[in-house]
């Protein structure tokens, strides 16, 4: 099992280019199968997300050729017929279910188990299927499997109680080839929506309102392939800056939309840390003292639950009291017991986090319980004395793209092992 060992105190200087967003292309990849053709995608991370979802469209049919060298990852799904997903790599990860739209959409039919991933609260498919069951699907749930079936798909009017990323997600990707038109309200306005929305309309769709919670689909007949760079990952971005603030330093972080991490820099900046842009790049200077801040995650634009942990790691080294308050995942604190561990201050009450900051931080061997807080903790490691050990890191893999290369070229001590 790898690990990372990370000796705190060094000072981080040099530029760091960012990868596009794993969130953004785990649904692309899953459109793919949409199109019946060819699909190039440029710059994509190659993840182990990346190589579940890829693998489970080998299991369909799908010709995959991953060029590591070029980050280019072409799939080709004109083969695809099985209907039937394998389960294994189902549980392995949840974004696996963005399969599910785009066969319905394609074949009318899907089967699967219900989906695995961080175990970081409850994220039930519920809304998802509430989608397809407005579009006409017939659905049935029996021992952990999903079975999904139409002869039909129709254009419809869809409410989402809460605006789910996931479920805006495949709702769309199920609705492109339907008859009519569908309509999503309260939809999820996160930029990783509107880059599979662009995405598919480059391959032909008909959706607009992109970027807005009311987003329309006309149902065309056929969609193509084509060669398409998603958008750049505005967590890593938001990662690399608190590794430029928690540990002092100086750094310039290359790839980015200032639109898509508005809420991150408004937070630091409330801190006081200093900010300047320029083109798609961003300067981060960390070396000024901070002040304590209260924050509270929100569906997009608001502050992004993704950066809830590492963000917690940088409180804890702000003389101060801070509040987090995580109003979206009800297990997003799992984090807390292995921070407190290396020293922290921290107090749980229900959905919110009291941070007494300021205190010495200390090595020890620490547990990566999730995705986000594996880079907390490689963060609050940056700023602790002596050597920590990070494991289970195999959750960091699946978001983050040699993250311990791109901290070592900016002069942190980390190892992995």
């Amino acid at each position: 099992m790898s690990k990372f060992i990370i000796k705190g105190g060094e000072t981080l200087s040099g530029e760091v280019n960012i990868s596009s967003a794993k969130n953004a292309v785990l649904p692309i990849i899953a459109a793919t199968i949409l199109s019946g053709d060819k699909c190039v995608i440029e710059n994509c991370p190659m993840l182990l997300d990346v190589f579940v979802i890829t693998d489970l469209l080998k299991t369909l049919g799908a010709k995959i050729n991953i060029d590591l060298l070029e980050n280019k990852l072409e799939i080709d799904t004109s083969y695809v017929k099985c209907t039937d997903i394998d389960s294994e790599l189902v549980r392995k990860m949840r974004g696996s279910f963005f399969i599910a739209g785009p066969m319905i959409s394609r074949f009318g039919k899907v089967k699967m188990a219900l989906p695995g991933g961080c175990n970081i609260g409850t994220r039930p498919v519920d809304l998802h299927l509430k989608g397809f069951k407005a579009l006409g699907v017939n659905i049935n749930i029996d021992h952990g499997f999903v079975e999904a079936s139409t002869s039909k798909l129709l254009g419809s009017k869809i409410y989402l109680d809460f605006p789910s990323v996931g479920a805006t997600e495949n709702i769309i990707m199920a609705s492109v080839l339907a008859e009519g038109e569908t309509i999503i309200e309260n939809a999820a306005e996160e930029p990783e929506v509107a880059d599979l929305s662009n995405f598919l309309n480059k391959m032909g769709a008909n959706i607009s309102g992109i970027g807005t919670d009311r987003i329309t689909i006309k149902g065309v007949k056929k969609l193509k392939g084509v060669t398409y760079r998603p958008i750049y990952d505005r967590i890593e971005v938001g990662t690399f800056m608190i590794a430029a603030v928690i540990s002092k330093s100086l750094i310039k972080i290359n790839g980015i939309n200032e639109e898509h991490i508005k809420p991150i820099i408004a937070k630091l900046a409330e801190m006081g840390v200093c900010m300047e842009k320029y083109d798609n790049s961003l300067i981060v200077d960390g070396r000024r003292k901070l002040k304590p801040v209260d924050i509270k995650t929100m569906p997009y634009p608001g502050f992004p639950t993704d950066m809830q942990p590492q963000i917690m790691a940088l409180l804890c080294c702000v003389d101060g009291t801070s509040v987090i308050t995580e109003t979206i995942f009800e297990n997003r604190f799992m984090h807390v017991p292995e921070m407190t561990r290396m020293g922290a201050n921290i107090k749980i009450d229900g959905r919110s986090a009291i941070i007494h900051g300021g205190t010495e931080f200390t090595g020890c061997s620490v547990k990566a319980t999730d995705l986000r807080a594996g880079a907390a903790l490689i963060l609050l490691a940056l700023a602790a004395e002596g050597e920590t050990e990070v494991t289970d890191i195999y959750h960091v893999d699946r978001g983050y793209v040699s993250i311990e290369k791109k901290l070592q070229n900016l002069g942190a001590d980390i190892k992995r092992m």
